[in-house]
């Protein structure tokens, strides 16, 4: 590695301000990758002072060395393997200062382990209104290292611990506990063995065997026989150390903290707990939260949306004129504009989201809302810990499925990844958002009640009452016998931190546009091609068809025009693929063109939009202005001659994408999760078989 290149991990308790940190340090310049040798992701990013480049990589939180579950084995493997690309040169373990004595585990596992470590102590403000008085001189000296007060919500101390980092020299510090005196014999055979210089990673390297993705199995049978050699006894060894290190730590810490009488801020959120945890009061709550949540996402994003339609309409129409005829002219036109319009159109519904989420966790409500839904969801079997990713599927279901490493029963976790894709993910606001503006009207009840937002916020229920009585079923089935438990700890409530929430609004939103945007742009240039090519003489020659089907149209007029267009679409390329179907989707009633979305937003259920957006702009006037809703709403059935988007077609499309699984990344990530194709090709089947009944069964009802 350079000498201008310094590598650092960030480690440390989970809620103890790492992430937070992590933003402060790289600022925007953050990538998500693989941990080498795993399938697990790390969040890595970098920032450069005094010359240097400093490459960050934000580890998962843990309270200890010892993993409990996927997610945690990765710190230990990272952290013990020199020959490893982001091998850390310093390690900087982020402590929550009102926590000394739980965080410090940690920080004396990981300094043991040989690599210079900085102790960053964060929230000594919440400490200080907890009544507690921290003396930084003698909690260096006690525990033998560099400390540095820092604010990873308002980046206090940033300067300080950037410093620091470049400053640090790898020395010879005292270890914290002697672990020579649990096995003598076995350490240095280890050490020896693996030309390992440090007693701590030697003695990890028997009680992590099998967690440590870089082993062979020879090398992994090595350290089982010489463990059967020395009567090494991992359970009793690993106990022991955990009570011995505490004791030190205590003892330790009579010489650093002292504590007063103020407890003002803890009496106060624990009266507040009291009320927002509350068995009926605390539903109350978070339902009016979520109430409010989705009132503001249609009510505050509509102008905003009304504005990005129509200037991607004048758009259109400006390019097409300005443009000389041809190909090229009504791909862009035709495919290119209607299919980014797909995409920015949605911008401020998915930003306000991200934004409402980004300041519930910000402020540490969104902990609480997970500890209420822990109570509901063990009543329908499923496992306290699958709370997190189900939550986490409101934003997107490929982080939340891998978020179900942390559950340690493996029957748990299958039926968690198996119903997370039922909660509404960010890619299917576009597609509620466009059929609740063509069919539920834009009113208030009562003067405060929004009748779109009331239909958003029961198609998010609709999703999450699928995922649970699924598990219900699924416990059933799998007969999960064993029973786990569900320990969280809730942060202290806070001022979300602005910059944190813009942050958050940001990436997201950039996600949603270079990800889902590529994809949505890719699929609107190919069916604009598919809906504008076709083969055979009714494509070829449309007008002799139109007349002898309808000889009361005037040749030339507007009407004659339409039905031309219309007649052209349907013997398309596209229009054969949606013809193809249309006899399956007939009773959801749906027609050939929305069988087309349906097949292309397999590719991501967001493109639904686009994909209807570019087949309702081909062929379409060169000067018509049209919105997308417009255009929409101007459809008619050519069954009942009344309008396409009835209430009866938008709720039984709105049910479909709320059940269907339109998603191959997500399917492709239960594949990886679950290592097998058997999962993830029964949820296609289960999922894809309840939207189509309960689609069909609400359009029979409402037609």
């Amino acid at each position: 590695m350079s000498q201008d290149t310094i590598n650092i991990a960030l480690v440390g308790n989970p809620n103890a301000g790492k992430t937070s940190m992590f933003n402060q340090l790289t600022g925007l310049n953050q990538k998500v990758g693989n941990f080498p040798g795993v399938t697990m992701d790390k969040v890595s990013g970098a920032f450069t002072y005094k010359g240097k480049e400093i490459n960050v990589v934000d580890l998962p939180g843990t309270y200890s060395i010892y993993p409990r579950t996927m997610d945690e084995r990765v710190v230990f493997d990272v952290l013990s393997d020199p020959e490893a690309s982001d091998f850390p040169d310093v390690i900087v373990a982020i402590l929550d200062a009102s926590n000394l004595e739980r965080n410090l585990l940690l920080f004396s596992q990981v300094k043991d382990l040989g690599i210079p470590t900085i102790l960053a102590l964060n929230m000594l403000d919440a400490a200080n209104k907890a009544g507690l008085n921290i003396d930084i001189s003698a909690l260096e000296k006690e525990f033998d290292t560099k400390v540095v007060t820092i604010n990873g919500r308002t980046g206090e101390g940033l300067d300080r611990l950037k410093k620091q980092i470049v400053s640090v020299k790898k020395q010879k510090s005292e270890c914290f506990y002697d672990i020579n005196s649990f096995c003598p014999g076995l350490i240095p055979i280890i050490k020896d063995r693996f030309n390992i210089d440090n007693d701590y990673v030697a003695y990890q390297y028997a009680q992590q065997t099998e967690s440590k993705s870089y082993l062979s199995v020879e090398e992994m049978q090595f350290i089982a026989d010489a463990k059967v050699e020395h009567n090494f006894c991992d359970r009793q060894y690993q106990t022991k150390e955990t009570v011995d290190r505490y004791n030190l730590i205590r003892e330790k810490l009579a010489k650093v903290v002292t504590k007063s009488d103020e407890e003002l801020g803890r009496s106060f959120a624990n009266k507040l707990d009291k009320v927002l945890t509350h068995k009926v009061y605390g539903y109350a709550i978070f339902l009016l939260v979520l109430f409010l949540l989705f009132q503001a996402i249609f009510s505050w994003a509509e102008p905003f949306m009304d504005l990005i339609d129509t200037t991607f309409a004048k758009l259109s129409s400006g390019v097409s004129q300005f443009l000389p005829e041809g190909i090229l002219t009504n791909l862009i036109v035709e495919g290119i504009i209607p299919g980014l319009g797909g995409v920015v159109i949605f911008i401020p519904q998915i930003a306000l989201l991200f934004c409402f989420i980004a300041i519930l966790e910000e402020s540490g409500y969104m902990a609480r809302a997970v500890f209420l839904t822990d109570k509901i969801m063990r009543k329908f079997g499923l496992n306290g810990k699958s709370i997190v990713p189900l939550i986490s599927g409101v934003a997107c279901a490929i982080p939340a499925v891998m978020a179900t490493r942390n559950i340690e029963s493996w029957k748990d976790r299958i039926i968690t990844i198996f119903v997370t894709p039922f909660m509404s993910c960010s890619a299917r606001l576009p597609v509620y958002a466009i059929l609740i503006a063509l069919v539920v009207p834009n009113e208030y009840v009562f003067g405060f009640l929004h009748l779109q937002g009331l239909a958003l916020m029961a198609l998010y229920l609709v999703g999450f009452l699928g995922a649970i009585l699924s598990a219900l079923a699924m416990q059933k089935i799998l007969k999960v016998n064993e029973r786990s438990y569900f320990i969280m700890e809730l942060p202290v409530y806070r001022w979300p931190k602005w910059n944190n929430v813009g942050t958050t609004i940001y990436s997201k939103s950039k996600t949603f546009v270079f990800e889902a945007g590529k994809v949505i742009l890719g699929i609107s240039v190919i069916l604009w091609f598919l809906a504008s090519y076709g083969v055979g003489d009714e494509f070829n020659n449309p007008d002799k068809y139109v007349q002898q089907e309808n000889p009361e149209l005037v040749v030339g007029s507007k009407e004659y025009e339409d039905v031309l267009v219309s007649y052209k679409l349907e013997h398309s390329f596209a229009g054969v693929m949606g013809k193809a179907i249309e006899p399956a989707i007939r009773p959801l009633g749906y027609d050939w063109k929305i069988g087309i979305a349906l097949i292309t937003s397999f590719a991501a259920r967001e493109v639904f939009v686009g994909t209807i957006a570019t087949i309702y702009s081909v062929g379409a006037d060169a000067e018509d202005e049209a919105t997308i809703k417009e255009k929409l709403r101007a459809e008619i059935n050519p069954y009942t001659g009344q309008p396409m988007y009835s209430l009866a077609l938008g709720v039984s499309l709105m049910i479909f994408y709320a059940f269907a699984m339109q998603c191959m990344s997500t399917l492709a990530v239960v594949k990886r999760e679950t290592k097998s194709w058997k999962w993830p090709i029964l949820q296609l089947f289960y999922m894809s078989g309840a939207a189509y009944v309960f689609a069909f069964i609400s359009y029979q009802l409402l037609k």
